[in-house]
């Protein structure tokens, strides 16, 4: 099973000699919130571990990671935000890649967007073949889409710009609808964008 994702938040509350702060800032109450509604909805599904930190009793403890002004967020040890209210896309998208980096992808999944003739081109290739897959527009699904980022930048590099469609099979990085093609044996299959269908679909 994979570890939990761990999201801690120093907030501007507690005591350091005779300093006390007991109400936490409007700002680090906002980022608690939409953390939490990240993890019910956005994050629904990944294990994560929410530990929450009083920043002036322990202001020590995130200085050595350059955070030094609450509220600060970290997700797995690393800083992704401090000093104003989190955005909710930034802690997504830190939690998907923690997440995928211990989980390794199983089955055929095609990320993809729609309009996108190599998409499309992709789709025809497994229907032709028999292969049942699970696709992800990655336009619709912003989780799909920090999947699909979090997933092929390690393999193909961080500087390399990532295009759809991109496609697993059988858990294996396959990559584009020509990759795909070779590695099914299949004719090329030619987008009609006429009919938003593909030249080897039945005809109507």
């Amino acid at each position: 099973m994979a570890n939990p994702v761990n999201i801690t938040v120093f907030r501007w509350a507690g005591a350091w000699g005779p300093f006390k702060v007991n109400i936490p800032c409007g700002e680090c109450a906002l980022t608690h919130d939409i953390i939490q509604d990240c993890i019910d909805t956005d994050l629904a599904g990944i294990e994560v571990e929410l530990d929450l930190r009083d920043w002036l009793t322990e202001w020590w403890k995130p200085l050595p990671k350059g955070g030094w002004h609450a509220p600060i967020v970290l997700v797995n040890g690393k800083i992704i935000s401090q000093g104003a209210a989190l955005n909710r896309g930034v802690l997504t998208q830190a939690v998907i890649e923690a997440a995928m980096a211990d989980n390794p992808l199983a089955g055929n999944h095609v990320f993809g967007k729609t309009g996108c003739p190599h998409c499309v081109r992709a789709k025809e290739y497994l229907a032709q073949a028999g292969v049942e897959n699970r696709y992800y527009d990655v336009v619709k699904d912003t989780r799909a889409l920090y999947e699909m980022l979090a997933r092929v930048k390690p393999i193909i590099g961080p500087k390399t710009p990532v295009t759809v469609p991109q496609i697993w099979i059988d858990g294996r990085y396959v990559g584009g609808a020509d990759a795909l093609k070779d590695l099914l044996g299949l004719a090329q299959v030619e987008p009609n964008p006429d009919r938003g269908q593909c030249s080897l679909s039945p005809a109507r």
